[in-house]
């Protein structure tokens, strides 16, 4: 367990990966699922469209031909010797969440206010570990989600991908996924 100064004393940090970026089949919106590395409890963090995107491009290592938004900070950072050293998800407020992004920078140390799925894109694509506050934890996240919610979430991720194959003509990969959307949906 790490501890995170935000100015007014230290709290616990768990370590989360992101474990996936799907929709949620009851409220049809975008959620991304952060898992503690034992797998024990989960955060989900519901989000954009467009956010949900960028986390699942980065995700997927897919590089746009050109610099998407949280690319683009990528390439700002690196060139001014700048290093993302860790996000925190920090605090959860009226069921909205915050986070920081920290930098290290000649200068020193810099924490910069983020929203959460930005700070995520972010890290993601520098590589920077993702930490929750103990605190939001308790508040928010659940025991591992019901095993018919995730086998949901999953199918939906693989519809989506299947139609990003077929959009982009890439008809093997396309019917790989619907072999493996059609295989899940036998066992139901």
């Amino acid at each position: 367990m790490v501890k995170y100064n935000k100015k007014r004393g230290f709290k616990e940090m768990i370590r989360v990966k992101v474990s996936a970026v799907a929709i949620d089949p009851t409220t049809k919106g975008f959620v991304v699922i952060l898992k503690e590395e034992t797998e024990k409890r989960w955060l989900p963090i519901w989000i954009g469209p467009y956010e949900a995107k960028m986390i699942s491009l980065a995700l997927e290592k897919v590089k746009p031909a050109r610099p998407l938004p949280h690319d683009l900070m990528k390439n700002i950072l690196d060139s001014i010797g700048a290093k993302v050293t860790q996000i925190v998800i920090c605090n959860i407020k009226d069921s909205t969440y915050f986070a920081t992004i920290n930098l290290r920078l000649d200068q020193g140390e810099k924490e910069i206010d983020a929203r959460p799925s930005d700070a995520i894109a972010l890290a993601l694509r520098v590589n920077a570990p993702i930490y929750v506050t103990e605190e939001v934890l308790d508040k928010a996240s659940t025991e591992k989600i019901a095993l018919e919610d995730e086998k949901e979430m999953k199918l939906t991720e693989l519809r989506e991908k299947m139609q990003k194959a077929v959009e982009t003509e890439n008809y093997e990969e396309a019917a790989k996924l619907r072999d493996q959307i059609k295989g899940m949906e036998k066992n139901e």
